[in-house]
């Protein structure tokens, strides 16, 4: 079992941290540290789970993780010591499964994460007032879900608010895409375009084409977008980079990119040094690509011996491959129709005989397979194709990966362990899905869907992640829905299908040394143990033992990656964090002994409020809960306190005062 192999690595790791640890510095003649942190409340994630008190590092690595008696012997003259105060610490979190240069791409277009349907109509009729015509608009996030209306959207709205530019607005799944109608004309995209291999064309009541479409069927359109000169790609990277240091993210496996992007985007920042974060890179793979094919030929992996690329940086030894589409798409392959479309099974990508030998091609020239599969036909169809593989070939390590592994039956579940695969899954997919997953798959697929607990059960692991920028990057999110399952409303009450729900313990390894494990580096990273990277993050709390539904809502105090300070929060003002996310302010926070104020026009806006004033009081109601609280001026800008209005709302609010954050939890 995966379960058991990963246990024999570790218990060989913690073996050797063992007998390092009973020499100190100074009886081995080690020489004194580079940097000492003590004082801290340490969770190591090692296989005990040990919580010590004090590292200390050397170079990129750590020399000692212990109690503080013993770090005593690695501080020389010249060592850094910081106090930390009784803070938590836990490793360097590891993303297991993102589009590191996609969010980078994303932070250059409309952000339309979530969003109402009129307020991303509102985005795109203000860049198309600022655009050339002929100009393209482009955004990312939209969620039909969410909406009041969920019906898929059409190009006559987007015609409405951008009638001289062609726009392409992606679903936040990335497997759907909206186009209004001068971007369909320049994709050449009739009633009459049939549906390519992988993907449909949604037609409206007349038979023309409504403006949405999934998967490969988006091809012709994005075949028309001008791309991303290098610079600006280089540019979106750091952009990306700086977002994942800031919430503790040390580590990011990239899912799907060219040789040419590795080679002209991340190798020149590694090489200037501008790019820090360590990422394990996938080389993305079609049928139809020969150059790839060639390349995987003639660029074989040697797993035994092989190193990552600019100090521990940069892995290139995986191969991504797409089977299917998304469920909110219906574009999930399937091996029974949807239950809310008849007749309809998803897009396959491939027939069973296209894909063997794509993966045979990648896998004898000894890279590790990793697979987008979501439906339970493409799951059935990928563990066939590994299965061949394996067998033709076999490699005692080979971990080949299937991701998202959403809809599997039983029978797959089992044979994926057996086989060794490794289900690499997002549990933010599980509370965003959950507000379609049942109607697509009924009652009786849903119950082997998003099955964390079977799969940790039954001896597997799961490498957490993101799929950023399907979903927002933060890793708290994913904690907090692998022990919930709750969405970041709170809904539903008491979780979905909690049956299925990780331990804290196994949430926090799913974003560590379980995603180190899935990119073959858990010798280096994933746990605080001698001999590792020092890669770690500091937190404003403990996520162990801290209300449930507070762990969204952790800050990152100090990331530190191989040692050096990669992040370091500015706490000058408070957050107030509501639903998750971060509420903006214009208006600078009043504070008095105490109490924090913030301006009740800018609540008002974060919160979609309705207020009414009567003197010095203002009546605040958001969605159908109503509080009655104190206003104060303060040069000429009308404050409440933020304790009194989320407690009058009927939430629970807990400061965290080493991050200035106030989080507001679910309703009590």
């Amino acid at each position: 079992m995966l379960r058991k192999r990963f246990g024999r690595i570790l218990c060989t790791l913690l073996t050797l941290t063992m007998l390092l640890s009973l020499f100190p510095a100074s009886a081995a003649g080690t020489e004194p540290a580079d940097s000492v942190y003590r004082n801290a409340k340490i969770y190591t994630v090692n296989e005990d789970f040990d919580v010590v008190s004090a590292i200390a590092i050397k170079g990129d690595r750590l020399v000692y993780v212990g109690d503080e008696a013993g770090v005593e012997a690695y501080i020389g003259s010249g060592t850094k010591v910081v106090d930390l105060g009784g803070k938590v610490m836990v490793p360097g979190l590891v993303e297991g499964h993102m589009h590191v240069a996609g969010l980078g791409s994303s932070l250059m277009n409309l952000d339309c994460f979530w969003m109402p349907k009129q307020a991303i109509l509102d985005q795109v009729k203000a860049a198309a007032e600022k655009a050339e015509p002929g100009q393209w608009i482009q955004g990312r996030g939209w969620m039909n879900t969410v909406w009041e209306n969920t019906d898929y959207p059409t190009k006559e709205e987007l015609d409405a608010v951008a009638p001289n530019n062609p726009v392409f607005l992606t679903r936040a799944c990335g497997h759907m895409g909206w186009a209004n109608s001068m971007a369909l004309e320049l994709g050449g995209i009739t009633k009459d375009t049939p549906n390519p291999q992988g993907g449909e064309y949604l037609k409206n009541a007349d038979g023309e084409p409504s403006g949405c479409m999934t998967d490969t069927a988006m091809n012709p359109i994005r075949a028309k977008i001008p791309d991303l000169t290098l610079e600006q790609q280089r540019e979106g990277l750091l952009k990306a980079q700086e977002q994942l240091f800031s919430y503790g993210l040390t580590s990011a496996m990239d899912a799907g990119n060219s040789i040419q992007v590795y080679d002209q985007v991340f190798k020149p920042l590694y090489e200037s040094g501008q790019l820090k974060l360590r990422v394990y890179g996938m080389i993305s793979h079609t049928a139809a690509d020969n150059e790839t094919a060639q390349y995987l030929k003639d660029h074989p992996i040697d797993n035994e011996n092989y190193e990552p690329l600019y100090n521990n940086h940069l892995s290139l030894r995986c191969v991504k491959m797409f089977a299917d589409g998304s469920l909110g798409a219906r574009s999930a392959a399937m091996l029974e129709e949807y239950s809310d479309r008849a007749g309809h099974i998803g897009d396959y990508r491939y027939t069973q005989e296209e894909v063997d030998p794509i993966v045979k091609v990648a896998y004898d020239a000894g890279y590790q397979v990793a697979t987008h599969a979501i439906g339970d036909g493409a799951n059935h169809q990928m563990i066939n194709a590994y299965e061949a593989a394996i067998k033709a070939n076999p490699r005692e390590d080979h971990r080949l990966r299937i991701e998202h592994f959403q809809i599997v039956t039983p029978e797959d579940i089992d044979r994926t362990l057996e086989l060794g695969i490794l289900p690499s899954m997002q549990t933010t997919h599980a509370t965003s899905d959950m507000l379609v997953a049942e109607d697509r798959v009924g009652s009786e697929r849903i119950k082997t869907s998003y099955a964390w607990r079977t799969i940790l059960d039954k001896g597997g692991i799961i490498p957490n992640g993101s799929d950023a920028p399907v979903e927002l990057v933060n890793p708290y999110h994913g904690l907090y829905a692998a022990v919930t399952r709750r969405n970041r409303l709170g809904s539903p009450e008491g979780g979905w299908h909690m049956e299925q729900a990780m331990t804290r313990e196994e949430a926090l390894r799913s974003f560590t040394n379980w995603s180190a494990y899935a990119e073959f580096n858990e010798d280096i990273k994933g746990s605080l143990e001698v001999g590792k990277l020092a890669d770690f993050v500091v937190l404003d709390r403990d996520v162990m033992t801290c209300p449930e539904e507070d762990i969204k809502d952790t800050q990152a105090l100090l990331t530190v990656s191989g040692g050096e300070v990669v992040y370091t929060r500015d706490n000058s003002k408070p957050t107030v964090m509501w639903n998750g996310l971060p509420l903006t302010f214009n208006s600078p926070f009043h504070i008095e002994p105490g109490v924090v104020y913030a301006s009740l026009n800018d609540l008002a806006n974060g919160l979609t409020a309705t207020v009414t004033k009567d003197g010095s009081k203002a009546t605040i109601t958001v969605e159908d809960k109503t509080a009655q609280v104190d206003v104060k001026t303060v040069n000429g800008v009308e404050y409440v306190g933020v304790r009194a209005l989320f407690e009058g709302l009927g939430r629970n609010v807990t400061w965290y005062s080493l991050s200035s954050c106030i989080s507001v939890g679910w309703l009590k």
